[in-house]
């Protein structure tokens, strides 16, 4: 017996849709075809945060609830007209990635089991210079959502300092993302030295709410990650459905909305209708492009009092001027040990 296939008419092309009645979120039950229909539905502004972005398949072909893989390669056998882009990572090595630049390409891509998006902060023109800044609030396990929020209108004040704009959405799980769009003037050792500058403002700004460190044990509160910034890594894009069992989306809010926002109302079901009826928040977010001298300036001054580099992510090489990447509690576990003992006294 063939394959359950059906075949999706999107952007002037015929992409096939393999099993289109399987279940990938068995709580509301909604198929591999509904989040086909989906992403065609909510194409243009999906879309809009993807193009000539070099994006890494996140797969999951059992539905949300099973196990997934991250393949950074575009496959053998993937359709003559598919665009991509080749980029480089930290361990030297390099993968020919997706670039989807059209609702054909994000179904293709679903076609595989794809079910969030996570580009690049690069056009694939310059994959070097970020044209983007992305904080990442990623709460700890005892804060609240509203603490999220509260911190994201901190990030607003900091970033509006600094005569920068951010476009707000949500993570589609716990947190809130913020995008900035830059001039894709500086690397991504530039561009992540600027997210430190900011996330350690915001922390200055509401101690008992943010936090910037790096290592687990020491964090409190929202956590802004600004090693999202480093090369190589990525976050789910605007518009992305989650792989949580009601299918929330990573949805673009206005700021206005931020304190108030519920992640829960935003879903595959939902999102389409509010997209027509409201518009996108994110519309105008590619009109404008931004300096980052006055973020890399504050980071200047830190740098200046006494704050170096913090972490980076374990597979990155080690950074000049980064400090031990240890955690904390071993490093002072190593250091009690290795004092020498007292001499024993003279009889």
């Amino acid at each position: 017996m063939a394959k359950e296939h059906t075949t999706i008419e999107v952007a002037g092309r015929e992409v096939r849709l393999s099993s289109p009645s399987k279940v990938f979120f068995a709580e509301p039950g909604h198929t591999k075809l509904d989040l086909a229909n989906y992403y065609v539905t909510v194409g243009e502004a999906a879309v809009r945060h993807l193009r000539d972005r070099p994006t890494t398949l996140k797969r999951f072909v059992d539905g949300a609830a099973g196990d997934f893989f991250f393949q950074k390669r575009v496959p053998k056998g993937a359709p003559d007209w598919l665009q991509t882009a080749t980029v480089h990572f930290p361990s030297g090595r390099s993968a020919t990635e997706l670039c989807a630049n059209d609702e054909a390409h994000v179904v293709w891509a679903v076609n595989l089991g794809v079910i969030d998006f996570n580009p690049w902060p690069v056009r694939r023109s310059d994959l070097d210079h970020p044209d983007e800044l992305r904080v990442d609030l990623d709460p700890t396990p005892e804060a609240t959502w509203d603490d999220v929020r509260q911190v994201a209108m901190v990030v607003r004040e900091v970033l509006s300092d600094q005569e920068l704009e951010g476009f707000p959405k949500t993570s589609g799980s716990r947190g809130i993302h913020v995008n900035v769009r830059i001039e894709p003037r500086w690397d991504f050792t530039e561009v992540r030295r600027a997210a430190l500058a900011l996330a350690r403002e915001v922390e200055r700004r509401v101690p008992k709410l943010a936090t910037s460190k790096w290592w687990k044990e020491e964090r409190h509160g929202v956590f802004v990650d600004y090693n999202q910034n480093a090369r190589d890594r990525t976050i789910a894009s605007a518009y992305s459905v989650r792989p949580v069992p009601d299918a929330r989306v990573c949805c673009p809010v206005t700021w206005d909305e931020v304190p108030d926002v519920e992640p829960a109302d935003l879903r595959l079901d939902t999102v389409p209708a509010r997209l027509e009826a409201v518009g996108d928040p994110s519309e105008t977010i590619d009109e404008r492009s931004y300096s980052l001298d006055a973020l890399l300036d504050l980071a200047a001054r830190d740098e200046a009092e006494g704050l170096g580099d913090a972490p980076w992510p374990p597979h990155f090489p080690k950074q000049k001027g980064e400090p031990r990447r240890v955690q904390p509690s071993k490093a002072k576990q190593s250091g009690k040990a290795k004092q020498p003992s007292s001499a024993k006294k003279k009889r």
